[in-house]
């Protein structure tokens, strides 16, 4: 009997279709709201217009994301982001500080904040919905205090970390030369690393993906890139790939980077998966959540400032509801809530359909509290649609995470550590038993 894998299977790494659910779901918005705007939605203006105005949610998803990995939650983020924003803008406007200067000071003060809040979650063991809880109320006060409940501009020099373009040179093309460099890029980036993995596959002795899959899968994320380029990249005069999304896809290349590749990433869901079985196997756990707690204020320091930026001012109503845009990303994009399942890609298109959702219903003169149901409708039912996989025996991230607590919950703490932590973990746990 033939063992070789359907081709959807081994197009999706065996994993099946049900995995990529979401980006299906992100096409099919994108599709419909394009038809019903009548071709606006894919508009080169309206695309730029949502990776810059919903760049504050990509930078929160990406920090988010590791916060509930690691078992927890931050209520806290977007009182933090406007402390952080109304600190940054009075620092310029009031007490004339450089541009430069500022954005370090902001960046210092969310550390602080996020150091603040890791030792009481950490250290104290204090839950982490109760320490941003009290965080959101002190923070929002704090905003309010030093701004004084009003608005405070901000200068130009600042402005384009949130407003600015890509500047142009070179020759007329129609397209803004720099955003064609870039996406040629992105292009050759795509074909070099699939070219690295199947290579590396080939010297560790593994089987390698069928040579059509390779080619299949170059195509089409490059096709993707190229579109997005010419969009991003042709819209009206002045105008090209925001610095706003600039600086959102960096952070979401060093964060996929982090989690997946490096031992602090794994360490991120070793604890969030089983902490008694991580601290076990010799992971530091108070020091992972400690800067998982951390790293997410000092991005929603860089998300207040681009905010700010954006809209040239800070204001005391800035952040409100941000934590729950970021969380339904987070969630929306797959991740478990009992932590340990996740990643910083998938809670990017979780980030996306929850911006394309609302820019399209907008688009439509669709009343903001119908908005506001229907995304909460599109939460549910993304939830929803991965319990349905697990009752139906179909491959399902929730699935996978229940079941393996259930498992772990049957048997005795040193079996637990061999079905659920990363290599090195358990490498670790051997050498200290035969020491």
């Amino acid at each position: 009997m033939s063992t070789k894998p359907s081709p959807v299977r081994a197009l999706t790494g065996g994993r099946g279709i049900s995995q990529y659910s979401m980006t299906i779901a992100l096409v099919v918005i994108i599709l419909v709201f394009e038809l019903w705007t009548g071709g606006v939605t894919l508009d080169p203006t309206n695309v730029i217009n949502v990776v810059q105005q919903y760049s504050y949610i990509l930078i929160l998803a990406v920090g988010m994301v590791m916060v509930i990995i690691n078992g927890h939650i931050d209520l806290s983020v977007g009182s933090v982001s406007a402390f952080v924003g109304i600190v940054v803008a009075q620092s310029m406007s009031v007490w004339h500080l450089p541009a430069g200067l500022a954005m370090l000071l902001g960046l210092g003060i969310g550390a602080l904040v996020g150091a603040w809040q890791g030792f009481w979650v950490a250290y104290v063991r204090v839950p982490a919905f109760i320490v941003t809880l009290a965080g959101m109320l002190i923070f929002r006060g704090a905003n309010q205090v030093v701004g004084n409940s009003t608005a405070t501009t901000t200068p130009a020099s600042f402005n384009w970390i949130g407003a600015g373009f890509l500047p142009d040179f070179g020759p007329d093309t129609g397209y803004n030369n720099p955003t064609l460099v870039l996406g040629a890029v992105v292009v050759a980036a795509i074909a070099w690393l699939e070219i690295r993995a199947r290579r590396r596959r080939h010297k560790m002795g593994e089987v390698p993906r069928p040579r059509w899959v390779s080619v299949l899968k170059v195509l089409v994320l490059g096709g993707i890139t190229v579109y997005a380029t010419l969009l991003l990249g042709g819209g009206r005069i002045g105008t090209s790939l925001p610095i706003a999304g600039i600086i959102s896809g960096v952070l979401v290349i060093v964060y996929s980077f982090v989690t997946s590749k490096t031992v602090f990433g794994r360490q991120i869901y070793a604890v969030g998966g089983n902490s008694q079985a991580a601290a076990l196997s010799g992971v530091d756990t108070r020091r992972v959540s400690f800067f998982v707690m951390m790293n997410m204020s000092v991005l929603a320091a860089v998300a207040g400032m681009v905010f700010v930026g954006n809209s040239n001012a800070s204001g005391p109503s800035d952040g409100t509801n941000w934590e729950l845009d970021a969380i339904a990303a987070v969630f929306v994009g797959g991740a478990a809530i009992f932590g340990g399942v996740g990643t910083v890609p998938a809670s990017i298109v979780g980030a996306f359909v929850m911006a394309f959702l609302a820019n399209g219903l907008s688009l439509k003169g669709i009343d903001q509290n119908i908005v506001s149901i229907i995304r909460g409708m599109v939460l549910l039912a993304a939830v929803a649609f991965d319990v349905y996989n697990k009752t139906q025996g179909k491959p399902s991230l929730t699935g996978l995470v229940l079941n393996g607590i259930r498992r772990t919950r049957a048997r005795p703490a040193p079996e637990r550590i061999s079905g659920e932590l990363p290599s090195e973990a358990r490498d670790s746990r051997e050498k200290a038993s035969l020491g």
